[in-house]
């Protein structure tokens, strides 16, 4: 297997086509009134918010845009409106600052010197909003988590990872542009720095110490079975670096399972005991 970009192309037609299906029989199945999610201008989230409303119409998707004074960023207020405009959804604006202040008082062992601790707590508020408006109105919570990042555990657990469903999970970063262009968002909003908005200034490839487009080359490897020097000699890179990338990948499993359990009867919940999911 040559590891070049060619590996990562798909027909994006027929992509598009088959989440947009995924997204809709999982709405009709569950009997709900539509879709929520996150919008927060980036490309992830974008991406999910248009294939939701050719899915299901644009108006029973709602977008939640959900600043907060530490991070508020008005680019990407206006990028998140912009898609929303495009794809006819509907939205609404929330300052959760008022919460997240609220929590950091309440919490005994708060402390704001502590970066990660604190963005996660930012993140698993959002879900709180979000989920609140999936139990009252009734909709589906649309995850925008894609391959890159899930595989790399670069996400809060029970934060921006929870959703009901997760539609473009299985496409690298660098896939998801390309079907983001596919389907018409704007050139500006699919080259802009990716960032989970946890804390000023940060972006994902800084904190990954890795660009997209030679990551999901080097997880497109690992996932396909290839040994670490086979990837590392034919990207040109020291083997040291796709070690690196393969021991966060597994390091990280535990984000990525549902809760362990001890085995003690015939089948268990989240191990051998799967249902189709009706609601």
């Amino acid at each position: 297997m040559k590891l070049t970009p060619s590996v990562l192309e798909l027909d994006w037609t027929e992509v598009q086509e088959k989440i947009q299906r995924f997204i809709k029989d999982y709405v009709e199945k569950a009997r709900a009134n539509g879709i929520v999610l996150g919008l927060s201008g980036g490309i992830d989230s974008s991406t999910v918010a248009a294939l939701s409303a050719k899915a299901v119409g644009g108006n029973k998707v709602l977008g939640l845009l959900l600043p907060e004074k530490e991070t508020y960023n008005p680019r990407d207020m206006e990028h998140a409106k912009l898609v929303a405009e495009k794809f006819r959804l509907k939205t609404e604006t929330i300052d959760i600052t008022p919460a997240l202040e609220t929590l950091k008082k309440t919490i005994p062992i708060f402390d704001a010197e502590d970066k990660l601790s604190k963005g996660n707590l930012k993140a698993r508020t959002r879900m709180l909003y979000i989920y609140y408006y999936a139990n009252k109105l009734n909709l589906i919570v649309c995850g925008s988590s894609d391959k890159s990042e899930t595989m790399m555990g670069y996400f809060t657990k029970w934060g921006d990872i929870a959703a009901d469903i997760s539609p473009i999970m299985d496409l690298y970063k660098t896939q998801v542009r390309e079907l983001a262009s596919h389907m018409g968002i704007p050139k500006e909003l699919v080259e802009k720095p990716p960032s989970p908005a946890l804390w000023p200034g940060q972006t994902a490839e800084e904190e990954l110490g890795i660009k997209y487009e030679l990551l999901d080359l080097i997880l497109y490897g690992l996932e396909h079975f290839m040994k670490t020097e086979e990837i590392a000699k034919q990207l040109g890179l020291e083997k040291e670096l796709v070690e690196r990338v393969e021991e966060r990948w597994r390091k990280t499993e535990h984000k990525r399972r549902t809760p362990l359990t001890t085995k003690l009867q015939y089948r268990t919940v989240g191990f051998d005991f799967r249902m189709p999911s009706t609601r």
